[in-house]
C-alpha cells in the first residue's frame, strides 16, 4: 500500500511547472540505449518522463509508471511537445496489468523505492522482462550519504535502506548476465534536484532464463 506522504511527496516535487529533473534523459540511460536494437520498453517510477519520451523519439515502444499524477501529466505534455506517445499509467506495480515477458528492456533510472519493498518490486519486474531481454539501472549507493552530507543539492534519498549496493543487484537479478555493475562516483546536473558529484550503482543485465 502506498504511504500517503510518500505519495504526497512526489505529487508535490512534481507540482510545479519546471521540471524537477529536467527534461534532458539521464546520460547513462542515453548510452545504452543507444547499443540496444528498439522494441518494448518500461520505465518504472518514472516521474516527469524525461526518460520515457527520449526512448520513444529513439524507436522504442514505450510504457512507464509511477505513483504520482502530476508526473505522469508531465510527461504526456513533454510527449506531445515531441509528437510521440508513450503508454503511461499511475498506481503501483501490482496493480497494473503488464504480461510476463512483455518487455525487451526496462529502464530503472534512479528508481528509489522505499526499502522495505524495493526487492520485490526488482522481482516483480523480472517477470515482466523477457528471456534476453535488458535491465538497465543507476541509482544511488548507500555510499551516497556522505556526498548528500557534504552537498545536498546532490539530492537523493536520505535513508540508507532505500539506497542501493552492488550485492543488493546480485541479490534482486540474480539470473543475469552481468555486462556491467560497478560502484562509481559521477557528476550529476540534472534539472533542480540532481546537481553536484554523487555516488551511484550502473547495472546492465541481460536475463538469462
Amino acid at each position: 500500500m502506498t504511504d500517503n506522504t510518500w505519495l504526497n511527496r512526489w505529487d508535490e516535487r512534481y507540482s510545479s511547472e519546471e521540471f524537477a529533473y529536467g527534461t534532458e534523459p539521464n546520460n547513462y540511460l542515453r548510452e545504452q540505449l543507444s547499443k540496444l536494437k528498439p522494441g518494448k520498453i518500461l520505465f518504472p517510477a518514472e516521474g516527469e518522463g524525461r526518460n520515457a519520451v527520449f526512448a520513444a523519439t529513439q524507436g522504442w515502444q514505450v510504457s512507464a509508471f509511477d505513483i504520482s499524477a502530476n508526473g505522469r501529466n508531465k510527461a504526456l505534455q513533454l510527449a506531445e511537445k515531441q509528437q510521440i506517445a508513450i503508454d503511461y499509467q499511475v498506481g503501483e506495480l501490482s496493480t497494473l496489468n503488464y504480461q510476463k515477458g512483455q518487455f525487451d528492456a526496462i529502464a530503472l533510472i534512479y528508481a528509489h523505492f522505499p526499502g522495505d519493498i524495493k526487492s520485490s518490486i526488482h522481482q516483480m519486474l523480472n517477470q515482466y522482462l523477457r528471456e534476453g531481454g535488458f535491465i538497465i539501472f543507476e541509482a544511488f549507493s548507500k555510499n551516497h550519504l556522505e556526498y548528500i552530507a557534504k552537498n545536498e543539492k546532490v539530492g537523493g534519498p536520505k535513508d540508507v535502506e532505500s539506497l542501493f549496493s552492488i550485492e543488493e543487484i546480485k541479490t534482486d537479478f540474480p539470473n543475469y548476465d552481468i555486462i556491467e555493475l560497478a560502484e562509481t562516483e559521477i557528476e550529476l546536473s540534472e534539472g533542480l534536484f540532481h546537481n553536484g558529484t554523487g555516488s551511484v550503482i550502473r547495472f546492465v543485465g541481460q536475463k538469462l532464463a
